[in-house]
């Protein structure tokens, strides 16, 4: 008599040693979806950080590049990054956990939208360094609400996206990190002096290089935290490289409440909200397309309903982050490829990484 396969939070139980996870046809009707399965506490930790370091860098850069166009000091552009990963964290978990008819309720990070910051730029440009940031919040708050209210009706264009489309967004997900990576691995800052020096490109490669190789020859909880162990053993060999800098955390507080208004209260121009809700509109597409595109890999496909609700999310994000001293949230396609990557399809954990985001949010440098 043939098995019963069964569901786990990585993929349906392989029916033979050796088998990756596979997807069931025929679930267990009294098993929960892997979506909606948790983990251990250790493994819900761990593949939680995980996802934490494949989107910090992102989070971090748009308030690192508005803040240093503002001219903040190092002080305060810490503040303003911690800001930022503090609401990165609540807009995650508002889309993981969900309250009311807000949150996909899928194992979706969000965090501060890219999309967002040539707009702030020329915010700063036209308003000048002593206003801008409270107009840029005034703009964000306005453009929040206005996608609160709309995101039932803007998720009606899920019709408009058959298969073709649908697998057309999910390469293009792809595709579109790529300038990132190599951003990253020649230094992440093209103003610095060893900016695609031969070391930081080589020191990319390692890291690569492990992570591939973990992935193909170890099996189970490590394959799955293939990416998280090859930043940490990257890190490691960076070290004596001389590629690491831990200073900051010698000025760190362990807990730093970003007060809210911080830099003031929002200032309303009607240019720089036009130009906001334009990216809202964007960021609401981009979020769209990646829950059609996260829906397909975990086996739960985003209808009308839970895009009108990731839609919810983004948008409340988006309208509380002002007032901690973020800016616009969006969904973060990174993570999405790395759900795909693991297999871990388990809310939860992604989570667990809101939590730390919150966390890390409340930890600044220390007033000097």
């Amino acid at each position: 008599m043939a098995k019963t396969p069964r569901f786990s939070a990585q993929g349906r139980t392989p029916d033979a040693p050796g088998e990756p996870p596979v997807p069931d046809v025929h679930p267990d009707p009294t098993e929960k979806h892997p979506v909606d399965q948790s983990l251990p506490p250790f493994k819900l930790l761990t593949a939680g950080l995980q996802h934490v370091a494949a989107m910090y860098a992102g989070v971090v850069a748009p308030p690192l590049v508005v803040g240093t166009a503002v001219g903040l000091s190092v002080t305060e552009l810490t503040f303003l990054m911690g800001a930022s990963l503090f609401t990165a964290g609540i807009a995650t978990l508002l889309q993981t956990l969900g309250i009311w008819k807000i949150g996909a309720r899928l194992p979706f990070v969000n965090g501060v939208t890219f999309a967002g910051v040539a707009p702030m730029l020329a915010i700063v440009n036209s308003e000048g360094p002593d206003d801008a940031l409270p107009v840029i919040f005034g703009s964000v708050l306005v453009a929040g609400a206005l996608g609160f209210l709309i995101a039932p009706y803007f998720s009606k264009l899920v019709r408009f996206f058959p298969p073709v489309v649908t697998g057309t967004v999910i390469t293009l997900i792809g595709i579109s990190l790529l300038p990132v990576t190599f951003n990253w691995a020649q230094g992440g800052d093209e103003a610095a002096d060893d900016y695609g020096a031969g070391r930081n490109i080589a020191m990319a490669a390692v890291t690569l290089v492990v992570v591939l190789l973990l992935r193909r020859f170890t099996r189970g909880f490590v394959k799955q935290l293939a990416v998280l162990l090859g930043l940490i053993i990257g890190t490691v060999i960076a070290i004596p490289v001389g590629l690491t800098d831990f200073s900051a955390l010698g000025e760190a507080d362990v807990v730093g409440f970003p007060t809210p208004f911080h830099f003031g209260g929002p200032q309303f121009a009607a240019a720089a909200i036009i130009s906001m809700c334009v990216v809202m509109l964007v960021s609401m597409t981009e979020s769209t397309a990646d829950m059609l595109a996260l829906g397909e890999i975990v086996e739960r496909p985003a209808d009308e309903r839970t895009i009108a609700a990731g839609l919810r999310a983004d948008t409340l994000g988006s309208f509380l982050s002002p007032f901690f001293n973020g800016f616009t949230c969006s969904a973060f396609a990174q993570n999405i490829g790395l759900v795909a990557m693991t297999r871990v399809r388990s809310r939860f954990v992604v989570a667990v990484g809101g939590g730390f985001l919150i966390l890390m949010g409340l930890c600044r440098s220390r007033r000097r």
